[in-house]
């Protein structure tokens, strides 16, 4: 029998990838999302769509899962990848209100689908809040084994849910934890290619160059969707994946004035001397040059608002805007998932440019 995933927070950055992983790979894929996913061109061709279902469900809304889940007696896996982030994002990370909703989320879904379906596994995605990240220096690198940083965190709080639910279900769950992840998603909280590239167009439109708007270097990881959807994959079909917890990153390091001269080539721009901006700020006030920039270029009529999300907020923060002394580095060890056999790396450089280019296939961003 075909196994059938249940896909929450499916037009996010890594629900999309999910959703279109799962597809290659002949699952039947359930889609929950408030819009349908948006899958790439080159994607449709290599899936079977008529395996894909499209569930436009409100989370909060616990009477509207009740109906929704308990009906989804096929469901055999769950990638949980939903999340609710406040408007200016960062500060949210500390928020018990924000904590407590992400909790209440995850119990809509999985109240009524466990009642309704005979589940085997369910990933939950994490991040490098886990290691407190966000509130102090972290150990370099941080690695899975380390006992939980005590700190609040919905991360916490759902995992500890799961664990309930599992132990009386007697299914199985993985947990990822992935750095900094690189898709082509806007209107989401978390993604920059959107981003880099709105800011790249609207600077050469001002006769101005692609200059770096951050603070200080900064030395990152990041995780292309793609291998995300991967380990994803791989953890819903290995049974060493039981129980375990994994950091995810490409396998590689990067600077961001490092990657400048090439998604500049991409974006059809020239670069020049760093030039402090806070994004934030900078992308809602050109909206209305963003408008034209749209029109012009026979772009997908997409506003900023619709454009960002609250990445431009991230951006701040993974480019160090403001920031006059270096920031302590939040290297992941991923020994872990490979000596569990996952083997599967990315490029960094190359998967910027290739979200970039794939931005411009769809018309979200123009052709430089």
């Amino acid at each position: 029998m075909t196994a059938t995933v249940l896909v929450v927070g499916a037009s996010g950055v890594v629900g999309t990838a999910a959703v279109e992983k799962f597809l290659r790979e002949s699952w039947r894929v359930i889609a929950v999302s408030r819009r349908p996913p948006d899958l790439g061109s080159g994607a449709k061709q290599r899936i079977d769509v008529d395996s894909l279902r499209h569930l436009s469900v409100d989370l909060t809304d616990r009477g509207a899962c009740d109906a929704a889940f308990s009906a989804l007696d096929s469901v055999t896996h769950v990638v949980y990848a939903a999340v609710s982030e406040q408007p200016g994002l960062v500060a949210g990370w500390r928020d018990p209100a924000q904590m407590a909703l992400n909790l209440e989320l995850l119990r809509n879904v999985l109240d009524p689908l466990c009642a309704a379906a005979n589940l085997e596994h369910l990933s939950l995605l994490q991040g490098t809040k886990a290691y407190g990240a966000h509130l102090h220096p972290i150990a370099v690198p941080a690695r899975e084994r380390s006992p939980r940083d005590p700190h609040p965190n919905f991360y916490w709080l759902q995992e500890d849910l799961i664990r309930e639910r599992a132990a009386e279900g007697g299914w199985n769950f993985t947990i990822l934890r992935p750095q900094l992840i690189v898709g082509p998603n806007h209107a989401v909280v978390m993604n920059l290619p959107p981003i880099i590239g709105a800011y790249a167009a609207l600077r050469r439109a001002e006769g101005k160059p692609f200059s770096f708007p951050g603070g200080v270097p900064y030395v990152w990881e990041a995780a292309d969707t793609r291998l995300v959807a991967s380990v994803l994959h791989w953890a819903a079909t290995t049974p060493l994946a039981a129980g375990e917890t994994y950091n995810v990153t490409n396998g590689d390091v990067f600077d961001w004035r490092n990657l400048w001269p090439a998604m500049a080539t991409v974006l059809g721009v020239e670069t020049g001397p760093d030039e402090p901006t806070e994004l934030a700020t900078y992308l809602p006030a050109q909206a209305e040059n963003w408008d034209r920039l749209v029109r012009r270029h026979g772009l997908r009529p997409i506003g900023m608002v619709d454009l960002v999300g609250e990445s431009h907020h991230y951006a701040d923060r993974c480019f160090a805007h403001g920031a006059t002394t270096a920031r302590p580095p939040t290297f992941v060890s991923t020994v872990k998932l490979r000596q569990a056999g996952f083997s599967e790396v990315y490029d960094t450089e190359e998967s910027f440019c290739y979200w970039l280019n794939e931005l411009i296939e769809r018309r979200i961003l123009p052709r430089g």
